[in-house]
C-alpha cells in the first residue's frame, strides 16, 4: 500500500493561539509528509511486506527486513505518532474553554477522567507527572499515556520518532516534544509550550483510545 498524508481535522490555525499556523502547517505538509515519502520509499524495497498494516509492521519491528527496519523505526514511527497526534488536538477545545481547563478541578471527566483518577490519584497528579516526562526528555521525542498489555495505564516517553507500539503499548494521549512542534513560536521553551498544549487536548478523542 502507498501511505498518504492524512488531512488534518481542523484549519492550521485553528489552534491558535495556543499553538501558531505556521508552526501546524510546516509541522503537517513538510515534517508529517516527509515521514511518508520515506516510509513508502523503504517499503517499496520489500514488496513482500508493504500490504501489511503499519500498525503490525511496528508491532513486529524485529521482524521487518534488516535493511529497512529503521527507516520502518524513523519513518513509519513517525507517520504513526503524527496520524495519532493530530485527531487528539482540537479546535473545539480552545473555542470552549479547552483541554484540562474545561473541566474544573477535577480533570476532563468521562472515562478517561475515572481513568486517570484510578491510575494517578487525580488529574492534576497525571498532568504534572505527563508534563514532567515531557520536559525532561533529552533532546527529540514523545511523551505519552500508554496501556499496557496487562491493561494498565502508564505515562512513559520515546526517544526520536520511536512508537510506542514497538513496545507492545496501545498509545492514549501523546505529545510531540520534537522543536519543531514548537519552536517558531516558544523558541526554546519547552515547558511553555507543553502549558499551551493542554488547553488544546481533544478529550473525548483521548477517551477512544482507553
Amino acid at each position: 500500500m502507498k501511505y498518504e498524508l492524512p488531512a488534518l481535522p481542523y484549519a492550521y490555525g485553528a489552534l491558535e493561539p495556543w499553538i501558531d499556523a505556521r508552526t501546524m502547517e510546516i509541522h503537517h505538509t513538510k515534517h508529517h509528509q516527509t515521514y511518508v515519502d520515506k516510509l513508502n520509499a523503504a517499503l517499496e524495497k520489500h514488496p513482500e511486506i508493504a500490504d501489511r498494516p503499519l500498525e503490525e509492521l511496528l508491532k513486529d519491528i524485529d521482524g521487518v527486513p534488516g535493511d529497512i527496519r529503521t527507516a520502518v523505526m524513523n519513518h513509519g514511527g513517525g507517520h504513526a505518532n503524527h496520524s495519532f497526534f493530530w485527531p487528539i488536538m482540537a479546535a473545539t477545545a480552545v473555542k470552549e474553554g479547552g483541554g484540562a481547563e474545561a473541566a474544573a478541578d477535577g480533570g476532563p471527566g468521562g472515562e478517561i477522567g475515572k481513568a486517570l483518577e484510578k491510575t494517578f490519584g487525580s488529574f492534576a497528579q497525571f498532568k504534572e507527572q505527563f508534563s514532567k516526562t515531557a520536559a525532561e526528555i533529552f533532546g527529540s521525542g514523545w511523551a505519552w499515556l500508554v496501556r499496557a498489555e496487562d491493561g494498565t495505564l502508564a505515562v512513559t516517553a520515546t526517544a526520536n520518532q520511536d512508537s510506542p507500539l514497538m513496545r507492545r503499548e496501545k498509545p492514549v494521549l501523546g505529545l510531540d516534544v520534537w522543536e519543531h512542534a514548537y519552536y517558531l513560536k516558544h523558541q526554546s521553551d519547552r515547558k511553555a509550550y507543553i502549558a499551551d498544549w493542554w488547553h488544546v487536548v481533544n478529550w473525548p478523542e483521548v477517551e477512544k483510545h482507553l
